[in-house]
This record gives C-alpha cells, structure tokens and sequence, in this order.
C-alpha cells in the first residue's frame, strides 16, 4: 500500500462490515470523502462477490462482475466502496462515450479576460491520479474503437499515454478498476441485450477474475423489499407473493419466454405503489406490465393468478 500514506488507512473486520461470517480483515480509508458513496444500511451483500470485490481492492485486481440487469451489480461495488471509505466513480460506457470524453481535449477559456487553449483532463486522466475506484458501468456496451483507450490500463501497473500531452500518466496506488457486463463479452445471441459488443479477447484477458452476481435469494429479497417499504410490516405474506411472482419473471426471462424482466429495484417500486393505488393487481400493471411487449400480458396474467390465486 505504498503511495497511500498521506491518506490515512485502517484495517477493517469484514464480519462487521458486510454481515457474514469471515474472519479477514481488509484495508480501507479512515475517512470519507465527497466521491464516497452513501451507506445503504439495508443493502444485502453476497458473500462470495463481495470477497472477490474485496480482493480487487486489497491487491489492486482488476474484477469483472457479470451478470442480469437488475441483480445489483454497479451497486454491489458502490456498498463494498462505502463501507471502506474508498472514493467511487461509475462511467456508464453508453454509445455516447467517445475517447475525447475518456482521455481530454483541448478547450478554450477565458485567463485573465483573454482566450487560451488549454487541455481539459478527460475522466481517465482524473480518476487514475488519485484513489479512486473506476467502476466501468455496462462495459460490454462500450463501442469496441473507444475501448481500445483503456487496454493499457487493463496491465499491472498500467499508465496512460497522452500522444497531445507528450506524458504518460501513471495510476495512484489507490487507483482501482472495476467493470460490470450483462454479457461474458462475446455479444448478445438471445436479442434480451441489445446494443452489447464482441469484445477483444486481449482485453478481456486482462480482467483478474471475473464474477458472476444472480439475483438475492427469496428470503432476502423480502427483507430488503421491507426494509425500503416499512408500511408493509404487517403484510409480509403479500409482499412473499410479490417476490415469487418476480422470481416466475426472472425464470421466464432466462428462458426467453419473457423480453423484460422484474428486478428487485422494480418490486420495490410494485410495493410503494400498492399504498398509493391501494390495488395489488393495478399497482403491478402501472409499475412493470405497462412497461412490457404486449405479447408477455398473456404470460404475466398467468403467473399472477399462479401465485395470488386470482385477478382482483
């Protein structure tokens, strides 16, 4: 952890941290900064990825967390980043993105009432200078010539090179490089993630581990739905239901009988809903059914009526 001691460390007990048991300790910040992210304390950590997290952080790998949308994965790195106290940045590699945006260019502003041009950092240059968690949202979506620019940074010890800049930027020892993917980066077959790329086989060889999130368990689900949702305490058996009835989804989803799919974030929303509608059925038509391909309505009907019993 050399390069990190003016920022103060401390040693962290996992159990404490994440909620399962584990008897490894792992460094973090002792302080927080305005880039830290805010501690959901409701939030449910898997304990295998979060150790694979941990471990990217501790020893500086570079982790992959690959999964559906919808099963946390951007926010799993966000939680395991709050509770070290380790500043967090995600760059959501939309078809927006271009290197201009990731490296800098020059820009032209006002200096003592003239005008200079002057190079502006892009987001790469920022984050690899200072301790901070780079998290590279939806990275399998990131058009495969802008990816290109970061392949260097995919190496142990990897620095930026910058042609208009004559310099080569090189990473702090607090710089840590996380990526997030529906796909394992050989495209899209199912048509379920359109708009996803074949990446480079050299760059995903450059990734230290690769994860695999799926979504929480039932039992879990139904304490974090509560959790966000404290006005059904008393109806925990609805809010079962409505957990089983999103898991019908997930299945139906995976085997491509379903084009959309019900995420935790989007039961979540069913369960405020239902207070504000006061109708199970109609909060699940406003909050998801709505949002569907109206071929899925018929397939969505029945999965209602197999866990509520009937259409009310």
């Amino acid at each position: 952890m050399s390069g990190l001691k003016i920022h103060e460390m401390k040693k962290f007990k996992v159990s404490e941290l994440f909620g399962f048991q584990s008897d490894k300790e792992v460094m973090g910040f002792a302080s927080k900064d305005e880039f830290v992210p805010e501690i959901d304390p409701s939030y449910h950590f898997d304990p295998e990825t979060t150790m694979i997290i941990l471990a990217g952080f501790e020893n500086n790998l570079k982790i992959l967390v690959q999964g559906y949308h919808g099963t946390g994965k951007s926010t799993h790195i966000e939680q395991v980043a709050a509770r070290l106290n380790w500043p967090c940045f995600r760059l959501n590699l939309d078809g927006h993105i271009s290197r201009l945006d990731l490296v800098g260019k020059d820009a032209i502003v006002l200096e003592d009432g003239k005008q200079v041009t002057t190079f502006k950092e892009g987001i790469l240059p920022w984050a690899l200078s200072r301790p901070m968690a780079l998290v590279l949202d939806e990275y399998d979506a990131g058009r495969p010539e802008v990816m290109f620019v970061i392949q260097r940074l995919m190496e142990k010890d990897g620095g930026l090179a910058l042609p208009d800049q004559n310099r080569v930027i090189h990473p702090h020892a607090g710089f840590r490089l996380f990526g997030t993917s529906n796909t394992v980066g050989l495209g899209d077959s199912t048509g379920l993630y359109q708009g996803t790329y074949h990446l480079n086989q050299a760059q995903l060889d450059r990734w230290n581990m690769v994860t695999h999130l799926n979504y929480l368990e039932e039992s879990w689900e139904v304490q974090v739905v509560l959790s966000k949702v404290p006005s059904l305490h008393n109806a925990t058996d609805l809010v079962e239901k409505m957990v089983r009835l999103a898991g019908l989804t997930r299945v139906g989803f995976m085997a491509g009988d379903l084009s959309s799919v019900m995420s935790p974030r989007t039961v979540i929303m069913w369960a405020q809903n239902v207070g504000i509608v006061d109708d199970v059925y109609r909060a699940f038509v406003l909050t998801f059914m709505n949002r569907c391909d109206v071929n899925d309505k018929e397939t969505l009907n029945e999965y209602y009526v197999r866990v509520f019993g009937a259409i009310s």
